[in-house]
């Protein structure tokens, strides 16, 4: 069972890694001190997840970031991810070598395989194992594998994936996705909780924060760990980041859950892994 407590607190990874269950995502925070600015923001509030991908283009300034602001690494969970056009399996070795470069680390704490491309997820996950075997990463997983993905890919594991990042949000719960990565010891976590914004124009999200005095994305934050949802908001607004992390002096109750859970309707605002 996964207990919150804090900012400071984890879920504990299938290999026995405790990852913080609440973090900064920096999806369209720009290169310099656009992504800096928010990093120093978040480390200042008590977040200790900090989420890029080779994708972002921003891994550089993260890694400044991180070595600017002086805390130990040590005590940071540094997540970036594989991209693409990269996913052959001596391409995907060199990506992740190319993004310690950037981020001017000697390991991250987990690589994720961004995109689940169909006919390279497998071999890249195998670089992904290499990668960990050779304790070079912490913890590796995958991002936007739906069940469809998930059955290609499990059986043919070495090493399970520890994580699956989901757009996840009350209008997109995919219980049938969460369901099998519980089954199997995968830590699911959110990437886009906060739809982008959208959740400030729910009425029930407002009606549900006045009874709590939390905003809209405060309710939905604390509504992912209280599903047991890792979450990554992003924002590169101070108030926002320091708004977004004070969500662990309420609960909400079991009737709000559900009436939140009710939202679904399978809506999605990034782009489909189908597709890919």
């Amino acid at each position: 069972m996964n207990i919150i407590t804090d900012i400071n607190g984890t879920f504990t990874l299938n290999n026995g890694v405790k990852m913080p269950y609440f973090g900064l995502g920096t999806w369209q925070a720009s290169e310099g001190p656009e992504v800096k600015n928010a990093i120093h923001y978040a480390l200042d509030a008590g977040y200790r997840l900090i989420d890029t991908a080779a994708f972002y283009k921003n891994e550089q300034s993260v890694g400044e970031a991180i070595r600017e602001h002086g805390i130990d690494r040590d005590k940071i969970f540094l997540t970036t991810k594989l991209w693409t056009d990269e996913m052959d399996y001596d391409q995907a070795l060199k990506a992740y070598d190319a993004s310690l470069k950037r981020l001017g680390m000697d390991m991250v704490d987990l690589y994720l395989i961004h995109w689940p491309v169909t006919g390279k997820f497998k071999q890249a996950w195998k670089a992904l194992e290499k990668i960990y075997k050779e304790g070079r990463v912490r913890a590796i997983g995958i991002s936007n594998f739906l069940p469809v993905h998930l059955e290609q890919l499990l059986p043919e594991v070495e090493i399970m994936p520890a994580v699956n990042q989901m757009e996840f949000h009350p209008y997109l719960i995919q219980q049938d996705l969460i369901d099998l990565c519980t089954k199997n010891h995968i830590v699911y976590q959110a990437w886009s909780p906060i739809m982008q914004g959208r959740v400030f124009e729910i009425p029930l999200l407002k009606q549900i924060g006045r009874k709590y005095n939390k905003n809209q994305a405060q309710v939905v934050l604390r509504w992912d760990l209280q599903r047991g949802v890792a979450t990554i908001p992003k924002s590169v607004n101070q108030a926002r980041v320091d708004a977004n992390a004070n969500i662990f002096n309420f609960e909400l109750s079991t009737d709000d859950m559900k009436a939140i859970d009710a939202l679904d309707c399978n809506q999605r605002f990034g782009y489909d892994p189908m597709l890919v």
